[in-house]
Parts: structure tokens; sequence; C-alpha cells
């Protein structure tokens, strides 16, 4: 089996701050366009969801670059919960919503 390993490039309150400000940026580019909050605000992730993002493409460049399969997306998303047990209900709470077969398990 192999090991995920993530390169650690922030601490987690470093990391909330950049998704924070990233989404920040987001929505003011899609509101100088015109678009409705109403509309689009629940379509956007959460910070700490983007900060999961932000450390699964982490563990991607580190694997040179190659897609996860969907046991290694597994394991990195769990690697990334273990390593920040803050984001743990985020971690989880996204892969139940990628496996709808895991809310009738």
């Amino acid at each position: 089996m192999e090991e995920v390993r993530i390169e650690r490039r922030a601490s987690l309150e470093v990391l909330r701050a950049e998704a924070s400000e990233e989404l920040g940026v987001v929505v003011e580019e899609r509101l100088r366009h015109g678009e409705d909050p109403w509309a689009f605000m629940e379509e956007l992730p959460t910070v700490d969801e983007l900060v999961v993002h932000m450390l699964r493409a982490d563990a991607i460049i580190a694997d040179g670059g190659r897609m996860p399969s969907h046991v290694r997306h597994y394991r990195v998303l769990r690697q990334i919960a273990l390593e920040h047990p803050a984001l743990t209900s985020t971690v989880w709470r996204m892969l139940d919503q990628e496996d709808p077969r895991a809310r009738t398990a």
C-alpha cells in the first residue's frame, strides 16, 4: 500500500487566510460582472473546503502532477484530515457529497 505524503506548506491559519482572500476575490469578480450574490454564493466552497482543495492540489503536484485514482484520492483526503484535525468534518462531508452511496450505507 502506497503511503500518502503531503508536504506542509503553511499553518492551517495561514491556509485559511489565503483561502478566505481567494474567495473574496472570486466574489468581487462575480459581483463586478453583475451576478446576483443570492444566485451564486451557495455554489462557492467554504473556506475550509477551499483549504482541502489546496492541500489536495499540493499532493497532486508532489505526485508528479498525476491525477489520483479514486483510492488515492480517498487516502489523500484522509491524510489531510489526520494532519489537520480541524478539517476532519469538512473532509468527510466532501467525501460524502462525492459518493452518494456512502449516505445509504
